[in-house]
């Protein structure tokens, strides 16, 4: 499996864990963003909100962390995709690039989990015509 691939019939602890990460990862690049253009404004102008978007980023950013090494221990991803959504994460736009990733496995693991009950139920029924 590539880094890029996703991986089907995830648990649904697992896309809970995705999908964490996947809702965190937008405002965090939003606020690095944010972030940046504070600074540029802090030695331009007389305006500092450094201080504040600092804090904010990085509380998102610890949030970040903490949801990404959940869903990597839930998920099991290999390491090399591990390390690409982390280092989406202290990239300029890159968190728009996890969402998206993250996005498609999450989906991918509904899509399992639905046709895994969908199986299920179907068995259920042939054994219940059976007797």
């Amino acid at each position: 499996m590539s880094i890029l691939e996703t991986p089907t019939g995830l648990p649904p602890k697992s896309v809970s864990a995705l999908r964490r990460l996947r809702l965190v990862s937008t405002p965090e690049a939003i606020s690095f963003l944010l972030l940046l253009g504070c600074s540029v404004l802090k030695r331009t102008s007389d305006f500092n909100a450094v201080p504040v978007m600092g804090a904010v980023h990085g509380g998102l950013f610890v949030l970040y962390v903490l949801f990404w090494a959940d869903a990597w221990n839930r998920v099991r991803w290999p390491l090399g995709r591990a390390a690409l959504i982390f280092v989406l994460a202290v990239l300029p736009l890159g968190g728009f690039f996890a969402d998206r990733m993250l996005r498609r496995e999450e989906e991918a693991g509904v899509i399992a989990a639905r046709a895994r009950k969908e199986q299920d139920v179907r068995r259920v029924n042939l054994n219940a015509e059976k007797q």
